[in-house]
């Protein structure tokens, strides 16, 4: 949708819009109640600041809606979709590595591993996966809550791909007293 379309919706049709972002009631609340925004960087510099506080309480709220990675995730809510649209498919020897690395990632973190997929490759998301699992668990907190932030703002980036133009000025009216 456009911008002045995402201005324009109901405060409840903006937070259905952006909540598949990232469903965080507290940033939710924040990216709509910024509105109207003049300008589409003007939106996602305002979520961009409004997440930078996640701690584990948004993080795990957010996490219950994303499936683990390398698994479809399944039904048709956009929160679905937008997994779908993300998440590259792996041959099968890196599909079981990336399967056995969530089943250690969750034995040691207690919480299904996140890394924003969009743009990476399974062998790439692999790698994040065999290196975060050194992390102790204060830091892995930081770095799942920064991949969330940035699976958030590329969503919100995507759902709104067009800016509205600032009224252009009227032109000048020529000043009757100076002669052209």
């Amino acid at each position: 949708m456009d911008l002045a379309t995402f201005n324009a919706l109901s405060p409840s049709d903006a937070a259905a819009a952006v909540r598949p972002c990232a469903d965080v009631d507290s940033w939710v609340d924040e990216v709509v109640a910024g509105r109207p925004y003049l300008r589409r960087d003007q939106l996602l510099v305002h979520a961009m600041r409004s997440a930078a506080d996640w701690g584990a309480a948004e993080v795990d709220a957010a996490l219950a809606h994303h499936p683990r990675i390398g698994e479809r995730a399944t039904g048709d809510s956009a929160e679905a979709r937008l997994s779908r649209t993300e998440q590259p498919t792996a041959a099968e020897a890196t599909a079981a590595r990336i399967a056995e690395g969530n089943v250690a990632y969750e034995a040691r973190f207690g919480r299904i591993f996140l890394v924003r997929a969009a743009g990476r490759t399974a062998e790439q998301i692999l790698e994040n996966l065999t290196e975060r699992l050194a992390n102790d668990p204060a830091a892995e907190a930081l770095v799942t809550a920064e991949q969330l932030r940035q699976i958030a703002l590329l969503r919100l980036e995507a759902l709104v791909d067009e800016t509205t133009e600032a009224p252009a000025e009227a032109p000048a009216t020529p000043d009757p007293a100076v002669a052209p």
